[in-house]
């Protein structure tokens, strides 16, 4: 009866330590799509414009410009300001 219950406990700490890669894999998807989101939905109108057989070049350069100030966030977030509380913590 002892082994049995160091296996369900080890089955337990597996599924949990699943849980917390999931929900960290997560949390960086949704922070990668709030950050390059409009990139990435100019970027498919452009190609879906270009399918078509219609100029996508203005979404082109929608998705560039977009691109371009979402390196320039990225760049100046640190994780002392990142959540946008850095003056607090002061």
């Amino acid at each position: 009866m002892q082994t049995r219950g160091r296996h369900v406990r080890q089955r337990g700490q597996g599924m949990v330590e699943y849980i917390i890669v999931v929900a960290l894999v997560a949390v960086a998807a949704i922070a990668v799509y709030q950050l390059f989101g409009q990139v990435i939905r100019s970027q498919t109108a452009a190609m879906a414009k270009e399918i078509a057989g219609e100029d996508g070049s203005e979404l082109s350069r929608m998705a560039q410009s977009a691109a371009e100030a979402a390196a320039a966030q990225a760049a100046a977030k640190t994780l002392k300001s990142f959540t946008g509380n850095a003056a607090a913590g002061q």
